[in-house]
């Protein structure tokens, strides 16, 4: 790891394994803001006019990659992480960033990261700790912020034949502002596809109980997919998602929550994702497609 300058801000630290390289901003955060392939464009979306402050009351995007807390509540949710954080090294060879505990919550971040040796991977370790005074019931929901112009996979269960299988085995979950007519939605055999549109004035979200495990991004001929443990008999938030897509005019998410838990003073509960960036993709047009090339 080293420290380095980046958009805008004097302290970021940098990983890299001569294939990809990932940035996570010092002066705030817990943030994530760059993973790509060395020497070309971030996969994750920035936000000019909040890239380089520091500190302030008020909650900014920023982009990148972050860790929140749900179930979503306006109050609970958008504490500003403007403050600046750590970064130790683990003994395993990862290193731990850690976010000062939001004091209107009790609730303390922190992100473990390993990256591969010689491989475009990344293991990211989120952690939730209940640093307050009571219990608090809460799952960690890992938000990817994806550059705009791409399209998100979301794999359904296997799919069988009304013969074999009289019972239901997929749950999409929809918001009360999701359009199933959106054109920027494709609804497949295999997956749902759900594409980022620059300038579109209404946002589309969707959850699932996402069994097979991971989600996709494909973009600017390179696809990033995010693998993680769904588990079947857990609680979930938001209807019983573990895993999530939401889309603005300038942004794609591609979200993954673990499952809901009491968390005693003192604990904290865990939620791991694996990331993976596949260059010469080429951009597919159906769900089909996607599925095959994935």
């Amino acid at each position: 790891m080293n420290i380095i300058s980046y958009a805008g801000w004097e302290r970021a630290y940098h990983w890299t394994n001569g294939i990809i390289e990932l940035v996570a901003t010092a002066e705030v955060g817990l943030r994530l803001i760059r993973f790509g392939l060395v020497g070309e464009a971030n996969e994750f979306a920035e936000y000019p006019a909040h890239l380089g402050r520091i500190g302030g009351d008020e909650w900014r995007i920023v982009g990148g990659h972050r860790l929140w807390h749900a179930p979503e509540h306006r109050t609970r949710t958008y504490v500003p992480d403007n403050a600046p954080i750590t970064a130790d090294p683990l003994p395993d060879g990862g290193w731990r960033l850690t976010q000062p505990t939001e004091p209107s919550t009790g609730i303390q971040k922190e992100i473990d990261i390993y990256i591969a040796e010689d491989a475009p991977s990344v293991r990211v370790v989120h952690r939730l700790w209940n640093r307050g005074m009571w219990p608090v019931v809460m799952a960690p929901w890992a938000l990817s912020v994806m550059a705009s112009g791409g399209t998100a996979v979301l794999p359904l269960p296997p799919r069988g034949s009304h013969h074999d299988h009289l019972l239901p085995n997929t749950s999409l979950i929809l918001w009360p502002y999701t359009d199933m007519g959106d054109p920027r939605w494709t609804w497949g055999e295999e997956a749902v596809l759900l594409q980022q549109v620059v300038g579109a004035t209404r946002p589309q979200k969707i959850g699932s109980a996402c069994t097979p495990g991971w989600l996709a991004y494909a973009n600017r001929g390179r696809l990033f997919v995010k693998q993680f443990a769904h588990q079947p008999n857990a609680t979930y938030p938001d209807g019983g998602s573990s895993a999530e897509l939401f889309t603005d005019g300038e942004m794609l998410e591609v979200e993954t929550l673990g499952p809901l838990a009491e968390v005693g003073v003192g604990a904290a509960v865990e939620h791991t994702e694996t990331w993976q960036l596949v260059a010469g993709v080429r951009q597919f047009t159906s769900a089909a497609e996607a599925m095959q090339l994935i």
